[in-house]
């Protein structure tokens, strides 16, 4: 089976999360597994506790099909800096790696948005806190989501594109299925219904 992990930390956005983790482990070939800085419990911003199935030395360990990093308020406080290593190595192996919200401007501080085309919240916010790391201002986006080669961006309005694209580049999903699956989703079920009929 392969894992594909979601890093949380503290006041991570739950709702970012939730749908495609769903979707991820409907697919019998892959399973999700959660990881945090330690293995202490962490809490989303609604208020769901979450304890981690590894913390960041253990992820090291694991053979793993994806990262994504799941938005909230911690990406720029100092216990981000102790995911880096698990980044750096899903690079490394070619793994697939998805941010949304503001793990995407975390990306940007780590110099991995200058080479490929990629989106954020808001590319004055990005290129305020990545500072000099980020040289990608020609390759922002101004959309929902964008899967470029092996790495996946959204901003935080954005929790079902960034699932749609995360499903793609896995291969949890053929293109058909995931886009009938963010229809449902995204439209809901009436319309997306008389759409499929159309």
């Amino acid at each position: 089976m392969k894992e594909v992990l979601f890093v949380l930390l503290d006041e991570f956005a739950e709702w970012e999360a939730a749908p495609l983790a769903a979707a991820i482990n409907q697919n019998e070939a892959f399973c999700v597994r959660t990881v945090s800085v330690s293995p202490a419990p962490v809490r989303s911003i609604g208020g769901f506790s979450v304890n981690p199935d590894y913390d960041i030395p253990q992820a090291l360990a694991v053979d793993f099909a994806g990262l994504l990093l799941i938005g909230g308020n911690s990406w720029r406080k100092p216990e981000a800096r102790q995911v880096t290593p698990l980044v750096r190595r899903t690079v490394e192996i070619q793994a697939l790696l998805g941010a949304i919200c503001d793990a995407s401007v975390y990306l940007g501080r780590l110099g991995l948005l200058n080479g490929i085309a990629h989106t954020s919240n808001q590319p004055e916010d990005l290129e305020r806190y990545a500072g000099s790391a980020y040289t990608g201002q020609s390759l922002y986006r101004y959309q929902q989501a964008v899967r470029c080669g092996n790495i996946v961006t959204a901003n935080g309005t954005a929790g079902l594109e960034f699932a749609k694209e995360v499903l793609l580049g896995l291969g949890v999903m053929a293109e058909a299925e995931a886009e009938q699956w963010y229809r449902f989703y995204k439209l809901g079920y009436y319309a997306a219904m008389e759409r499929g009929r159309a």
